[in-house]
């Protein structure tokens, strides 16, 4: 096996940043803080119904947890780029600013939705979450949707900063390919965030959840754009 075969990760990126820079330690233990405030209980339960209440909000901590994951590996694949300037730090911090901030929301929306699914099928996932009138899901979306708009358009403009260094970094045809998809991705996912904010706002409260069907639609535009970018994907690396 090749040196630039080795060199290269499982999608054939070339990996520049071998070694972990402070800004990917600080970013990731920024993310498993946000972690530890997303758990079910910050207490152990001491009796029986205190660990079946913990329980009912498993659902809501896994789903929580996993939008923040995919914010983390959207971090973790752009640091394949081993880039470490001023903008990079900038960008890093806006991003840990924002999920800091960004996990309460989170936490917060997906409470809401498993509390509502919970009562739909007649399945106690109670969260302890709660909302006065269901005039103020909007509003919930509304919060929601600045921090996934703001998120996403750091993860964007990462990117677009490492495509703007493409000839210095010596990004191959294939690199290029991944890098102009990444940046597609992100575009999509922040203009999705910002849509729902304004349809947030914009809506009659009466239009209860309007925002939540634009995040629906991510279900199969993602994939469908995915699939596109794999067949203009180069074969030769």
């Amino acid at each position: 096996m090749s040196d630039e075969i080795v060199k290269r990760g499982r999608a054939g990126f070339r990996l520049r940043g071998l070694e972990m820079s402070r800004i990917e330690t600080f970013t990731d233990a920024a993310f498993a803080f946000a972690l530890t405030l997303l758990v079910i209980s910050l207490t152990p339960p001491m009796s029986l119904g205190q660990l079946t209440a913990a329980l009912a909000g498993v659902p809501s901590f896994v789903a929580s947890a996993t939008m923040l994951m995919m914010f983390w590996w959207g971090h973790h694949e752009w640091s394949r780029y081993g880039l470490n300037d001023s903008r990079t730090l900038i960008l890093s911090c806006l991003l840990v600013f924002t999920m800091l901030v960004y996990v309460y929301p989170l936490r917060f929306m997906f409470g809401i939705m498993f509390e509502w699914i919970g009562r739909l099928i007649g399945v106690p996932l109670r969260t302890g979450a709660t909302i006065g009138h269901l005039h103020e899901v909007n509003k919930l979306f509304a919060i929601y949707s600045v921090g996934f708009f703001a998120m996403s358009g750091a993860l964007l403009l990462l990117h677009a900063h490492a495509w703007s260094q493409r000839d210095a970094l010596g990004l191959d045809a294939y690199e290029r390919h991944e890098t102009r998809a990444s940046i597609g991705a992100w575009l999509i996912l922040a203009v999705v965030g910002l849509l729902a904010t304004v349809v947030a706002i914009v809506v009659p409260p009466s239009w209860t959840g309007a925002p939540g069907w634009l995040f629906a639609c991510l279900g199969f535009l993602m994939p469908l754009y995915g699939r596109a970018m794999d067949r203009r994907r180069p074969t030769n690396i």
